[in-house]
């Protein structure tokens, strides 16, 4: 059974960072893309960030050079380093594996305050 679990979200200032986790059990993380969403209140789930297993990356523009997104295939674990937060980062954020068919984890809140 395929299982992701999101970690570090939290409350944090504007222009603070936090660093997400995703830890995946019952697949090959080393295969898949993985990638990071996000749902603000009353929004869409909308894209963040994506890596291939290939290593190439891919952001949001919205998120781009104050995201980083990584994976530690030895621990089937992927990360999204998040600084220079913003209050409109504020929302549930997802990790997904795969692109056609994700594995989706059950999502961890981030709240930015200003």
């Amino acid at each position: 059974q395929v299982k992701l679990v999101e970690s570090g979200g939290g409350l944090v200032e504007a222009g603070g960072s936090l660093r997400l986790s995703c830890a995946a059990s019952g697949l090959t993380f080393s295969i898949y893309a993985m990638s990071w969403f996000r749902q603000a209140p009353g929004k869409e789930r909308e894209f963040v960030a994506r890596i291939r297993p290939d290593g190439s990356t891919y952001y949001a523009d919205s998120v781009k050079g104050r995201f980083t997104i990584s994976t530690d295939n030895a621990k089937n674990t992927g990360y999204l380093q998040m600084d220079s937060l913003k209050p409109e980062d504020t929302g549930v954020y997802y990790c997904a594996a795969g692109v056609t068919k994700p594995y989706w984890g059950q999502g961890t809140q981030v709240t930015v305050s200003s």
